[in-house]
This record gives structure tokens, sequence and C-alpha cells, in this order.
């Protein structure tokens, strides 16, 4: 039997994979193979906890093979050097991959491509991440979306996902080529065991995705649509480092989702798959403006007022020391679980890139680094649609007020509680705003802060005051 490379990337699973699939139904035995380059990501190198998430589920996905009669064979870059050893050792005739989509890998993935297909192998690459790979989905006049809702009425309008296809129960093996190294040696888990916490809320791997869908489907996609927003309920599906490893597909989610369909569920469903849209937005933009992981989308804001943080704000943000309980709270999960609330994120924002006037920068390269759900896409969305400076953004002059987000979506403080506990002790009205209670935060929680960082008031009015001036040097136009 001819033997083909399967190039596993950020699609760590074996059902619905549509590499594997492909070489299976050409007829050849897949040798499983990951390289590890990071060098190859360009600036964006994954960060610690998104490698940290990554060991575990190279360890899952090498486990689900193994107990299939195959293996997963693990090298140490570069990604074309590696390939051509490996096809020369093993006598390959393919090599299969499913595409990724961050700038700096499409650009190496057709490469790599282009050469191989040069030395006579047959090379096919496949989407195994996206409802609609973002080339697909455009204008009337063929231009790219800007704006999410028409983008998402279009790819509505054309989408045929595909059918779910089951992991094989059995694959041929093959012993031809070199063994590959440990996983220990991609040197991806943390020395320090610094994310030995995460693992109490999170299941790396294919197994583990699937549980979170279920148990999305039988719990929070009840109310998924009036839950979403509140931080203090399980509300939210958990599943975004799951597609992010590709250790689900989205249209498996999909169809999971319209399986459960039925009275008094379908606004919670249509939510949850819109969600995925703004997913699918996020590599829709990236795509088409590769700049803007750097680069503000809206260049009106090139020249815009930020403020040079000190040292000593950014630290006291990113240790979730501000002194505004709803970013301290977001920030403290964040480094304790890897993760944050979706609706967290947009007010720790805010109150980065609005009442600070901190560049966006400085917040998704933090988050780049601490999340395990961290995606190019959907990281460069977040931070510049909080900050007013990309597509479909909320407009700069829209200023998250933290105290009273606070009160709308952490009504009984228990958010807050839960992740600053030194304010657990407050009553409830004094826990979103503790420095209007003076003497009640010195009795009950001396060590924490006495006041935010950048007062609320003052840093909105600041904020407001250099976008003002930011409209008059580059006013609007059309």
């Amino acid at each position: 039997m001819a033997t083909a490379l399967v190039w596993f990337r950020n699609d760590l699973r074996l059902a619905d994979n549509p590499a594997l699939q492909a070489a299976l139904d050409g007829g050849y035995t897949p040798v499983p193979v990951y390289i590890h380059a990071p060098s190859e990501h360009g600036e964006w190198a994954p960060g610690a906890a998104s490698n940290a998430w990554l060991h575990r589920s190279l360890d899952a996905l090498s486990g689900t093979l193994e107990e299939r009669g195959s293996r997963l064979r693990l090298f140490v870059g570069p990604s074309l050097d590696t390939l051509e050893t490996l096809v020369a050792a093993t006598g390959a005739e393919a090599v299969f991959w499913n595409r990724r989509y961050e700038p700096a890998l499409e650009q190496r993935d057709t490469r790599i491509k282009k050469a191989l297909r040069q030395q006579g192998l047959h090379v096919e690459s496949f989407n195994s991440a996206l409802l609609l790979e973002p080339w697909t989905v455009s204008t009337k006049q063929g231009t790219p979306f800007r704006v999410f809702t028409p983008f998402w009425k279009a790819a509505l309008a054309q989408w045929r996902i595909p059918a779910c296809e089951a992991a094989p129960a059995s694959l041929p093996s093959s012993d031809a080529g070199p063994a590959g190294v440990s996983l220990d040696a991609l040197k991806l888990a943390p020395a320090l065991d610094w994310d030995r916490a995460f693992w109490t809320h999170w299941q790396p791997g294919e197994a583990g995705a699937e549980d979170a869908l279920e148990a999305f489907v039988e719990g929070a996609l009840h109310a998924y649509a009036d839950d979403r927003d509140r931080p203090d309920r399980i509300g939210t599906s958990r599943l975004s480092p799951h597609l992010h490893f590709g250790e689900i597909a989205a249209w498996r989610v999909v169809h999971t989702l319209e399986e459960s369909r039925r009275a008094g569920t379908a606004a919670h469903i249509d939510t949850a798959i819109k969600e995925l849209g703004w997913r699918e937005f996020a590599h829709h933009l990236l795509h088409h403006f590769p700049e803007t992981p750097a680069s503000n989308f809206n260049p009106r804001f090139d020249g815009f007022d930020w403020t040079p943080p000190s040292r000593a704000d950014l630290d006291a943000w990113r240790a979730g020391r501000t002194g505004v309980p709803i970013v301290d709270a977001g920030l403290r999960e964040l480094w304790t679980t890897g993760w944050m609330h979706n609706r967290v994120r947009m007010i720790v924002g805010s109150y980065l890139t609005k009442h600070m006037r901190v560049h966006w920068r400085h917040g998704a390269e933090w988050f780049w680094d601490t999340l395990v759900d961290a995606d190019l896409a959907s990281n460069t969305l977040g931070w510049q649609w909080v900050a007013g400076t990309g597509a479909d953004a909320a407009p700069y002059f829209r200023v998250f007020n933290p105290v009273t987000q606070a009160e709308k979506f952490d009504p009984d403080g228990a958010y807050i509680a839960r992740w600053v506990p030194e304010l657990a002790a407050l009553p409830v009205p004094a826990r979103s705003a503790p420095w209007r209670f003076p003497e009640l935060l010195r009795d009950c929680a001396p060590d924490y802060p006495t006041h935010p960082i950048v007062d609320l008031a003052k840093g909105r009015d600041a904020a407001l005051e250099a976008y003002r001036r930011q409209r008059e040097r580059a006013p609007a136009t059309g």
C-alpha cells in the first residue's frame, strides 16, 4: 500500500478530518506527522498558555492514534525540510494537510505546496477549521466585507456545511522512516508548572471537546441568549480553545446544535451559531487584511494620542490590581484558568484602551501569551473592536463603565467575589466600586487598592477629549 504523510497542525482530531480522510480514501497508509516550527509563525509564535494546551492536545491525539493502530510522529522544523526528509525516508507519494489562515502560515504553506508538487508528489490541502473559508464570501462588488451583519447574511445564504464523519475505527500502520522525537522534546509544557490550575477547568483533546459540546447542549444552551453575558453563571459553551486547536469541527458543533432544535431553544441555537459567525468573520478579515494584527484597521487612528503606559500601571492591569473589581476579576480568571469570559474581555479591554488610553496592542500581546484559546484572527478582531479602531468596531467614544457593567452582568457580585476573594466580605453594593466605601474597604479588604489606577470619570473624559482632537486632525471622509 502506498504511503501518504498527513501533516497535523491545528486540526488535532480524527473525526471530521478531511486530510486524514483523503489519505484513507486514496488508498494510502497515512503517516501522521506534527512539526514544531514556531519561528515560521513570524511575529505571532504561539504564546505560553497556547503551548501548554498544545502539549496536552498532542498527547491526547497520540493516544487516540495508538488505540487505532497508528502513531503520531513529532519533529522540530523547518517544516519543508522535515517533510522532504520524511518523504524520502518513508517513500511517501502524497502529502495532505488541513489549511491554516494566519498570514505567515498561509504564505509558508503556499511555498511548501509548490515545492513538493515540483518534486512530483500528490499534495492537497483542505478546510477543517471553518464553515466558510475567507475567500468564499464577498460583497456583490467582489470585495471583502467590513461589517459583520451583511457578512453573516451572505454567509448564511450560501453555506453548505459538510456532513459529519466519524473517526476511523482503525488505521493502517507503517514503520518506515524516523520515529521522531518525544513530546517533551518540543518544550511546550512550562518548566515551572504554573499551568497546574488550568487543568481543573479544561480537558484538552478531541474527547474533551466532545464532552464540552455535550455539556453545553445539555446545560448552558437552554438559556444561552440570556446568560452568555453573565460571568457569574455557566452560560457559555467554553468551546473556543477546542475550536482553535481543531479538536472539534465547527460544522459538527452546528449539526449538534441543530439536532437539539425544538420549541423554546430556537433563539438560543441561533445566537450560538451567530457567535460561530463572528469567528468566521474574524478569519475573513485576517485573510483580507493581513496587516491588522499589528496595525489599525481604521487608519484614522494611526496618529491617535495613546498614552505611553507606565510599567507600574501596565503591570497592575496584567496582575488584576487596577482597583476596578470587575476588571481585576477578569484578569485574575485569565491568569488562573487561561481563559476569560467574553463580556469581561470587553470590559477589561475597554478599561485599558479607553480609561487608561493604552494602545490595544499591549492588551492583544498579553492575551496572546496568556489565553489557551489565543487565536490570531479572533484576538485581533476583539481588541480592535473594543478599541474602536477595527472593522465593525464599537465607536471609540463608547466607553464601558465597569461599575454599571458589573452591576448589570454580575448583580450579586459572585464573579467578583470568586476571583477577587479579598472583596467577598464586602456587601454586594460595595463590591463593584469599593472605593466609594472607604471604611468598609479598609476594614474588610485592607490590601486591595483604595482607588482605581485611573479614575473612571477622568479617564473617560480624557479619552473623549483625545478622540475629539483626533477627529479634528483626521475628519471622517465619504
